[in-house]
């Protein structure tokens, strides 16, 4: 067996713990590490020596149904997945993309439940009844300034907004979640009509999640309950690389801190205020955080909302907004705090007002090893998305133009293996909530080329390309398969089921949102709560949201001074 010492070191590294320390401290200290990173060194499963179980995936007439209506239908799935990336709406505001994603829902047959959990681009498709209660995700949001052209291979943002003094770029799907979407509505439609044409009893559940990409939407509804009888859940994401996983994902806090003063001209500013001040100093304190403050696992990044219209304009009101990331709930909450001292600090050395307003709080995933190698054999069996030579060629150029190796598309799937020997930090997402409710397989589909990032350019180039499609509808066959396998093997949704339960004894879900808080939302298009059958508010939401205004004084420079004689 390979050297357990490994993982006591790895924990012990990755969470910047002195090494003194034991790994049954840590993971007692912390039950959800305990959860998710520690479990594989506590069962005794180590990547040199772990190997794939095989013939786990079934080969029957409902699975075959399920995959021949994905090939059937492709172009209605590519179609919504290019619908969506032309609308490039952004996070809450998702009108067009949720409404084309639902109708195509409601026209095979789902039921739809507009407005889960308050958000009225969110709804909850349903097909079915009885038997196991399988459910899939649909994401829909699109990034700002993430414009590009479909297909380019330079950066040529599709729309560029003109100003002489600060021109801007419009959103785009930089995270491909046009495809995401419409690869999960596939996946669910398949499998519906598997359970339709094979009299399974079974139900599918289809959810539309509003605001991912501000990591909004899920942590919401799971607290709300959206999300409760679940038994099994099944996702993907597009990547850059094709493969099933049961690596954990940061948690992360999402605040912002706006800062209060007094404007005033900009060539005159003694006794000015500025908003802007306050945010920048607290930029400035909470870089020097990152040396003694934050270990390998951490991440905070932010970005300034409205800094002022104009030099000669001291602004009175400036918002800076942090993501705040670590390994666990708890971690993520002592690196939050700091940041928050950071800003009252900040607010006080530039004689501002603070306002400080948590906006959400994920966990970090709790992925299913069972449900990963039932995903993987699948995947197998299917094979890898088929890229033509004009996706590889269009791959290489974006590469060539990102400064990355000029490889083209994967053309195999990565082998499944354990979560890697070292945890740095990194990516986060609200599905993470829903894993902890019901136990969750994941997987990962080359939308755009290896070497490159999401939230890039290069990634709204190739999602509404033949590359894109090629993941969307890769992820739509693997999901559905999987479903398919856990309606009809009962034994393998009780694999999933058993190792949810022993990863979570002793761990009890609470969510990172506090009590009262009102979501960050958008006042629908009356057109869109017409066709959903909406009123505005929502039950239980203040609106229009109470004004935040800065109402300081202007300071003073103290007493006039006499003139020099």
């Amino acid at each position: 067996m390979t050297d357990p010492t490994l993982g006591r070191r790895r924990l012990l590294k990755m969470f910047g713990v002195s090494a003194t320390a034991s790994t049954a401290a840590v993971l007692q200290a912390d039950p959800v590490l305990a959860a998710t990173l520690g479990h594989d060194e506590m069962t005794g499963v180590y990547a040199a020596e772990y190997r794939a179980p095989t013939g786990l995936a079934g080969n029957t007439d409902a699975k075959r149904t399920a995959l021949a209506w994905i090939d059937t239908n492709r172009a209605a799935l590519t179609g919504l997945s290019d619908a969506v990336w032309r609308h490039a709406e952004l996070s809450l505001r998702e009108w067009r993309s949720s409404l084309a994603t639902a109708a195509l829902l409601k026209a095979n047959g789902f039921t739809i439940e507009w407005g889960a959990a308050g958000f009225p681009t969110a709804f909850v498709a349903t097909y079915g009844s009885g038997g196991p209660v399988i459910g899939f995700n649909a994401e829909y949001d699109a990034l700002p300034g993430l414009s590009q052209r479909k297909g380019g291979t330079t950066h040529d943002p599709l729309v560029y907004n003109y100003d002489a003094y600060g021109p801007t770029y419009g959103p785009g799907h930089g995270d491909a979640h046009n495809a995401l979407g419409a690869g999960g509505a596939g996946a669910a439609i398949a499998v519906a009509r598997a359970i339709r044409d094979h009299r399974l009893k079974a139900t599918v559940k289809l959810f539309g999640s509003a605001g991912e990409e501000q990591l909004v939407g899920k942590a919401y509804a799971v607290k709300a309950g959206v999300y409760d009888g679940l038994d099994a859940f099944l996702d993907w994401h597009p990547f850059n690389v094709t493969v099933p996983f049961w690596n954990t994902t940061s948690s992360l806090i999402s605040a912002t801190f706006t800062f209060l003063g007094a404007s005033g001209h900009g060539g005159t500013p003694l006794g000015n205020k500025s908003g802007l001040d306050g945010a920048l100093l607290m930029a400035t304190m909470s870089e020097y955080l990152r040396e003694k403050n934050v270990a390998p696992s951490g991440r905070f990044h932010y970005a300034v909302i409205n800094g002022g219209g104009a030099p000669n304009v001291t602004p009175d009101l400036c918002s800076i907004w942090f993501f705040v990331r670590e390994g666990s709930p708890a971690r993520a909450k002592v690196l939050y705090d700091k940041i928050v001292e950071c800003a009252r600090a900040a607010a006080q050395a530039s004689q501002t007002r603070l306002v400080h307003k948590l906006h959400a709080g994920t966990w970090n995933l709790l992925a299913s090893k069972s449900g990963a190698e039932l995903l993987n054999d699948n995947m197998r069996q299917i094979g890898a998305p088929s890229f033509t030579e004009a996706d590889h060629t269009l791959a290489k150029a974006v590469q060539k133009a990102l400064g990355r190796p000029e490889t083209g598309m994967p053309t195999d799937l990565t082998p499944l293996a354990p979560p890697a020997a070292t945890y740095t930090g990194g990516l986060s997402t609200d599905t993470a909530d829903v894993s902890w409710q019901a136990p969750t397989a994941v997987l990962l589909a080359a939308a755009y080329p290896p070497g490159l990032p999401n939230h890039n350019w290069a990634v709204t180039s190739t999602a509404a390309t033949n590359i894109g499609h090629q993941a969307l509808l890769s992820a739509a066959r693997y999901l559905s398969a999987t479903a398919i396998d856990l309606i009809e093997q009962p034994d393998r949704l009780a694999a999933m089921t058993d190792e949810f339960h022993a990863r979570t004894e002793g761990v009890t879900w609470a969510s990172m949102i506090p009590d009262g808080i009102q979501p960050p939302l958008y006042e629908p298009p009356e057109d869109f709560l017409t066709r959903t059958g909406q009123t505005w508010p929502p039950q239980g939401i203040t609106w229009p949201v109470p004004p935040i205004l800065a109402t300081e004084q202007l300071g003073t420079a103290g007493p006039a001074m006499p003139p020099v004689e």
